[in-house]
């Protein structure tokens, strides 16, 4: 795809700091990280959603995080990390992706939740199976 930002990074039309890199996937550091090391994982061939990732890539993906978490947590010596992937909606850039986010406990980061926004887990479940 023309136009899309990670198509360029992965031809090397723009610059990333790449920090991993195999025949399906590159990993680079994300230009606005929200901990020390966030970085993103992002097929080299251009896909949108999960939707179109096939078995043999979603492998590959789930070996990478993997080895990305050992190297994070030796290099960087962080706490846990958090893996985040968006379809569509609160997907910024439209080229499947993965944020992997390394975690330190004082990373100011919370996971929060709104009560207003709490629903009925057996509303949900009737929704979804009816």
């Amino acid at each position: 795809m023309q136009d899309c930002i990670f198509c360029k990074i992965n031809k090397k039309e723009m610059p990333s700091y790449t920090i991993y890199e195999d025949d399906f996937v590159r990993v680079f550091l994300d230009i606005h990280p929200s901990t020390n090391g966030d970085c993103l994982i992002i097929p080299k061939k251009h896909i949108v959603t999960i939707d179109d990732v096939d078995e043999e890539l979603m492998l590959d993906i789930l070996k990478v995080i993997k080895k990305m978490r050992t190297f994070l947590k030796e290099k960087l010596d962080c706490d846990g990390l958090t893996i985040v992937q968006n379809n569509d909606y609160g997907q910024e850039v439209k080229h499947f992706h993965i944020h992997l986010t390394p975690r330190y406990l004082k990373d100011g980061l919370q996971h929060t939740f709104n009560k207003d926004h709490l629903v009925n887990p057996e509303d949900v479940y009737n929704q979804i199976t009816n």
